[in-house]
């Protein structure tokens, strides 16, 4: 019983289980919209299965796809495959059935979501390959991740209506913004090995006016969905929440004092994606 607790550590430590609170909460913002209220018990089960089998999915082929280089980055090496903890085996064997595990759930909601669920694989494989030839790999990744609140909406309408586009659209500029920040631990280690990176691109000091930019059309965005949803003050107290988050998270980060920046990236993300989250649901609820 022990051996097999230890496992699944092992697991869930490989996929990252803790940044699950990046996307989740988006898909459930999402399905509330699409719901005009809460969705059913049935839909909110299987757009939480199909979430956590993506997020796994993802994730495990991220692992896979990257060992190598997480081998050779010192702050990566650690991890469980270049470790030797997990057998590259017992990995694609735990991203087949995560992926199975979405495209069942998928399956289980409509048949717009199935349809269109080899669609969201091929973005979520796309992108682990992206950091090799551009320095868009951020975009992409938040393409992958404005899945879950596009997902969730087709989940629960079986449609893609052009007024969920504004908060998928925002997702994607969130993570691009974060993530280029994340990228700057590794910008030495992508100059030494040819990967693409907008912090290898054009250096620290752009790269933290990128990502604000990108925030500035996040927020600008998520204004845009409290107009299109007509969402009550709720909503609006949260999104002066997310703007001072955000204010503070790039105040974390500077040029020359990257120590705050693992808080920068786990922290106040988290508790932007739970506030929107929180604050839309209050909106949508009490009227």
């Amino acid at each position: 019983m022990a051996a097999l607790a230890e496992r699944i550590k092992l697991y869930l430590g490989m996929i990252k289980i803790a940044h699950s609170v990046f996307a989740l909460p988006f898909a459930f913002t999402a399905a509330i919209l699409a719901a005009s209220g809460m969705p059913s018990l049935y839909q909110i089960f299987w757009i939480t299965v199909a979430m956590v089998g993506a997020r796994s999915g993802a994730m495990g082929l991220n692992r896979i796809i990257d060992r190598k280089i997480d081998a050779a980055n010192p702050r990566t090496c650690s991890r469980e495959i270049p470790a030797g903890r997990i057998n590259v085996r017992d990995a694609v064997l735990f991203t087949a059935v995560s992926l199975a595990i979405m495209v069942f759930a998928a399956y289980q909601l409509n048949t717009a979501c199935f349809i269109l669920s080899p669609v969201a694989i091929f973005i979520l494989v796309a992108y682990s390959y992206t950091k090799r030839f551009t320095w868009a790999s951020h975009i992409v990744l938040g393409i992958a991740i404005a899945g879950a609140p596009l997902g969730a909406w087709i989940a629960v309408k079986s449609t893609i209506d052009p007024q969920i586009l504004p908060l998928v659209i925002a997702v994607i500029f969130w993570l691009a913004g974060f993530d280029i920040l994340y990228a700057l631990q590794d910008i030495d280690f992508d100059r030494q090995q040819g990967l693409y990176s907008i912090p290898k691109r054009f250096g620290i000091r752009t790269s933290l006016l990128f990502s604000r930019i990108f925030h500035a059309v996040t927020f600008t965005l998520l204004i845009v969905t409290g107009l299109v949803f007509s969402l009550n003050y709720f909503y609006w107290l949260g999104l002066l929440i997310v703007l001072a988050l955000l204010v503070y998270e790039h105040s974390l980060v500077r040029p020359d004092d990257l120590s705050r920046l693992n808080m920068a990236f786990f922290n106040m993300n988290g508790y932007i994606s739970i506030a929107i989250f929180i604050f839309t649901f209050a909106a949508v609820t009490i009227r």
